[in-house]
């Protein structure tokens, strides 16, 4: 039984959950809009606006973490871009919208942005 565990497994071993997330996560920045599951949206939405904090803050710490959890591309742009974006926002950078079930295998699709 589950008791108090965060997160989603999507039946993968922890090296490749992470490199799930920091692909769509690496799009997500790049793009400011992408299309996936629910699932992988709601996880997503999590980890994108704590990035977006630490983007908001600077310095060289925060530089290092992103470009660890991220590619070079959508670092820079989110610590150049997206980060002084939202400085006087306090949070919710990201929003959610439901769509409805995929042809193919009925999973709940999504599309995650930026909030403008």
């Amino acid at each position: 039984m589950r008791k108090l565990k965060k997160g989603r497994k999507f039946h993968r071993e922890k090296a490749q959950r992470e490199a799930l997330f920091k692909a769509l996560l690496t799009s997500f920045f790049i793009k400011e809009r992408i299309k996936t599951t629910e699932a992988r949206a709601k996880e997503i939405s999590v980890i994108a606006q704590k990035m977006i904090s630490r983007a908001k803050k600077g310095g060289l710490s925060s530089q290092r973490l992103l470009n660890r959890n991220l590619s070079r591309e959508a670092a820079k742009k989110l610590v150049k871009e997206i980060g002084p974006k939202y400085k006087e926002r306090k949070g919710g950078y990201v929003r959610i919208i439901k769509l409805g079930q995929r042809k193919s295998d009925s999973a709940e699709m999504a599309i995650i942005e930026l909030v403008k």
